[in-house]
């Protein structure tokens, strides 16, 4: 490893971080304000809101900016969203990827189609998933952020949330330095070759590596794309499985281990399948 890949890792990974600090900073603040004034009205409203959550999530998750994906990761694991309306945020959530495509003809044409694939499937996935869990499922409830974390209810709404904003940006820091190192470290051609170039399973590999919750995953993946070595269908299942950063938070921050993994499993499961089937369509 050379001091410049180290440099450029920890670019990355402060810049990425930084990016994702006023969402994160903004979800911790309504999950507080929603812990200390919660209400009949409150809960009526969220619950309300729940039942198209599934449509505002896809269409919040298409904006190029992966801090969308870990604020809906802190807003369910207070209650405060569906499981559909996170896995809606996690498949349309659009990050480097779009001005990596910007940057060349033949990328800005594929801008339009992918960004609606991705929206039409997280709603589609969204809604499922919440039917599914309305009929097998049990309703998440609104859980104390600052339950073992020492907040003192007195403080307010603003200092906890700072708080947590903090500390859960230096968890995501050391996070994206050590994967942004380790994907220079294997470089394009291992992952091509990982990635099953000219495999009609090219969709499951693609997929997989796009749930390495880290926005350097989906420009990989990007790159891969435009050189000719992925396929457009791979290139959607990977892209609608880079949750960027929203994974690692929802790992941080949930308390069931089980949910993550159902949730990270579906993920990936409708990401891949949705792929495959555009690969063998188109």
């Amino acid at each position: 490893m050379t001091f410049e890949i180290f440099l450029e890792s920890l670019h990355h990974a402060l810049i990425d971080t930084a990016a994702a600090l006023p969402f994160l900073f903004l979800a911790y603040l309504l999950m507080e304000a929603a812990e200390h004034y919660q209400s009949a009205r409150m809960e009526k409203a969220i619950s309300g809101m729940g039942k198209a959550g599934p449509l505002v999530g896809a269409a919040l998750g298409c904006i190029p900016q992966c801090g969308f994906s870990a604020s809906a990761s802190n807003l369910y694991a207070a209650g405060l969203i569906s499981r559909g309306t996170l896995l809606a945020v996690f498949l349309s959530t659009s990050d480097e990827a779009l001005p990596l495509l910007l940057g060349l003809p033949e990328g800005r044409r594929m801008i339009l189609p992918l960004l609606l694939a991705k929206v039409v499937i997280g709603v589609a996935a969204g809604f499922a998933v919440d039917l599914c869990m309305k009929k097998w499922g049990r309703p998440r409830q609104l859980h104390d952020l600052c339950e073992h974390c020492g907040c003192d209810e007195s403080s307010g709404i603003l200092k906890p949330a700072l708080w947590h904003t903090g500390h859960i940006a230096l968890f995501l820091f050391l996070l994206n330095f050590l994967l942004c190192l380790a994907m220079h470290t294997l470089g394009e051609d291992l992952l091509s070759a990982i990635l099953l170039k000219g495999s009609v399973l090219q969709p499951f590999a693609a997929a997989l590596v796009g749930l390495i919750p880290n926005c350097a995953a989906s420009v990989l993946l990007t790159q891969l794309y435009l050189a000719g070595s992925l396929s457009f269908g791979a290139l959607l299942a990977g892209l609608c499985s880079g949750a960027g950063l929203g994974l690692a938070v929802l790992l941080k921050m949930n308390r069931s281990r089980r949910e993550n993994g159902q949730i990270a499993l579906t993920l990936y499961l409708i990401s891949a399948l949705c792929g495959l089937a555009v690969q063998l369509v188109f």
